[in-house]
């Protein structure tokens, strides 16, 4: 009984993991839709309403309680409200690089966010790196400073992405809440600035309600929300059934889908030397997945070894 349940919630896990990655993959398209939309409106939209379903399924599930973790720890509050501008600065650079046309610099972000991850634990957790670790931080450098020089600019979006969510994830590390929770808290604190940038700009004819973008706007940015909390909530429900090695590579289903969609779908530029910068980030990440997959293994023998 105990083996059937662990393998349902172990399939389960790579279901949930898989349906969120594949969501925030094709989340590209779906801010798209909305690019005669401003991008602040679409970030303040995203906001208010993720708020208002997330609190609001707390508050229905939960009641106050959920709230009660911040008394008596300012160190904790801080944390959050920190975490909470990250990833609010996050989300609006991302939705404002797919509307401008960089949507494969922003899948560059995200595949570059595992070393970015590991040069995070090694420069603010005192984390050592394994020699394999080592190489593949070596050849995704040299892919960004080859996309740099041969490309002619800076991937500043790609790098600023993955260094925001690489704070926001070591930020949440270290915060002593559950996911849903905190993302509860971080919704709420970014519900009343931009609930109030919403009604100022509504008032000033410059809303996405009030600006004649039309009834299926209006509504796509209501499901925003659902949109922000529905691949989060799958996130973390997938971390808590199935290793965080399988994690770690089903994540990126993401940023390969976000490379398609900006290539094939959304006809962005992609000529030789841009390609041969991400080979440098692909082959990095083929030796930090297949050291991360080796390690994991082999933890997992000695653990079963020992048990024996």
């Amino acid at each position: 009984m105990d083996a059937t349940r662990e393998q349902r919630d172990t399939t389960n896990g790579l279901l949930a993991a898989a349906g969120a990655f594949a969501l925030w993959g094709v989340m590209p398209l779906y801010w798209y839709l909305l690019k005669a939309v401003p991008s602040l409106q679409i970030v303040l939209h995203r906001v208010v309403w993720s708020a208002v379903l997330v609190c609001g399924w707390l508050l229905l599930s939960r009641g106050t309680r959920w709230l009660g973790v911040l008394r008596g720890q300012p160190r904790l509050a801080g944390m959050l409200a920190l975490s909470s501008l990250l990833i609010g600065f996050n989300w609006g650079l991302y939705i404002w690089a797919v509307n401008a046309g960089h949507v494969v610099e922003t899948a560059l972000g995200y595949f570059i966010l595992p070393v970015f991850n590991v040069v995070t634990g090694v420069l603010l957790l005192r984390e050592r790196l394994t020699a394999a670790q080592w190489v593949s931080v070596a050849i995704a450098v040299i892919g960004v400073l080859w996309l740099t020089f041969s490309y002619g600019s800076f991937p500043w979006i790609a790098l600023a992405l993955a260094a925001s969510f690489a704070l926001y994830g070591l930020i949440r590390k270290l915060t002593p809440v559950d996911s849903i929770t905190g993302l509860g808290i971080e919704s709420a604190y970014l519900f009343l600035p931009g609930l109030a940038l919403l009604l100022w700009s509504e008032s000033h004819g410059n809303g996405g309600f009030g600006s004649g973008y039309g009834l299926w706007p209006s509504l796509w940015l209501v499901c925003a929300g659902a949109l922000t909390a529905l691949p989060l909530a799958g996130f973390a429900y997938a971390v808590r059934r199935i290793p965080l090695s399988t994690v770690g590579l089903l994540q990126y289903i993401a940023p390969t889908l976000q490379f398609l969609i900006g290539v094939l779908v959304l006809h962005e530029p992609f000529d030789r030397n841009r390609a041969i910068g991400f080979v440098f980030i692909w082959v990095a990440l083929a030796i930090f997945s297949a050291d991360s997959l080796y390690r994991a293994r082999r933890a997992r023998r000695m653990s079963t070894g020992a048990s024996t």
